[in-house]
């Protein structure tokens, strides 16, 4: 879609697949938050807390994470997947794939 504005020309932008598939899980928070990914990515959620945390979602699972430990999964699908700890279930966020 675009818009003209003045004799501009606005186009919609789509969310830029990330360069970053590393997800830090520090202070009961997934860092970064939200991330978009091309199909085919692996992403890892490493965890930096004291506390235990999962990465836990309807397409992938983590065993308990403790401190130093990590998990990785690829993504093959393109979709929106979220996920949380299910210690934690405030703490919910997603990954974007395009």
């Amino acid at each position: 879609m675009s818009i003209a504005i003045s004799g501009c020309t606005e186009q919609e932008t789509q969310p830029k697949p990330s360069t970053t598939n590393a997800i830090d899980i520090k202070d009961f928070a997934f860092n970064p938050d939200t991330i978009t990914v091309a199909k085919g990515t692996t992403v890892t959620w490493t965890n930096k807390d004291s506390a235990q945390h999962t990465v836990t979602g309807t397409a992938f699972t983590s065993e308990t994470l403790s401190q130093g430990q990590s998990y990785s999964y690829t993504f093959n699908e393109a979709g929106t997947f979220e996920y949380y700890c299910k210690f934690h279930p405030s703490m919910l966020e997603k990954v974007i794939v395009t």
